[in-house]
């Protein structure tokens, strides 16, 4: 993956990172946002794939259930941001992706093997974004309560 800074003031930067063949893109991106200590980004991309799981929120079972599937694939839309969780950051994006007959699949992001390149945004937002556990769910949501000021520890 290569990356580069394409803007910064008042502290609040703006990334490209251009990720390579076979890249993973959810590892890459929160271990990205690790290395830079980013605790508060949106992120928007666009490339291709060759496998992708995707998760759906099943309220059911309080889990999310994973389709895999293999083959090339557009990324015609990843959306998402990043928040701290537990002192760590914590990726939260849905990715729309599209077959070769034009029809579309979506949900969201639990793994993209990249194929043969995919172009990441991320721009960090003036507020750190933090995460708690909501008891219902069990899933970590941003607390728009707990955003204000960087992070412990930071």
């Amino acid at each position: 993956m290569k990356t580069r800074l394409l803007y910064e003031e008042a502290g609040l930067r703006t990334f490209a990172l251009v990720m390579d063949k076979g890249d993973e893109a959810a590892g890459r991106i929160t271990a990205f946002a690790r290395e830079q200590g980013i605790s508060g980004a949106g992120l928007t991309a666009i490339g291709a794939c060759r496998q992708a799981t995707l998760g759906y929120f099943d309220p059911k079972i309080m889990d999310y259930r994973s389709t895999h599937f293999d083959g090339q694939l557009e990324v015609l839309s990843l959306l998402g941001d990043i928040a701290t969780h537990n002192g760590e950051p914590a990726l939260h994006a849905h990715l729309v992706l599209g077959r070769k007959d034009s029809s579309v699949i979506g949900g969201h992001l639990q793994k993209c093997v990249v194929f043969p390149t995919m172009e990441v945004i991320v721009t960090e937002t003036p507020a750190h974004l933090r995460k708690r556990i909501d008891p219902e769910t069990g899933l970590a949501l941003i607390a728009p309560d707990a955003s204000d000021g960087p992070p412990a520890g930071s």
